[in-house]
């Protein structure tokens, strides 16, 4: 069942962009205001830190523990390379 939302106290200058937005797309304010909203529901989540360094560990990735030895491999690549 459809629920009704209501937004208080917008800025002048905000509602105003947003009329000039829906004039642009033949839309309705209201219409414009809940095609926002439906493309906004429908993005994906941005995963935090915590989830892709939990994902990483599910899939077993090791990684140097030694900065340095990044470094070094990343160096060496890049001369074998001619860079």
């Amino acid at each position: 069942m459809p629920v009704t939302l209501s937004i208080k106290h917008a800025p002048d200058d905000v509602v105003q962009r947003l009329r000039e937005r829906a004039a642009r797309n033949h839309r309705s304010l209201q219409g414009e205001l809940l095609a926002i909203i439906e493309k906004a529901s429908m993005e994906p989540p941005v995963a935090d830190a915590f989830a892709v360094l939990e994902a990483v560990r599910a899939l077993g990735l090791k990684t140097p523990s030694d900065g340095v030895e990044i470094i070094r491999a990343d160096r060496d690549r890049d001369t074998l390379a001619g860079r």
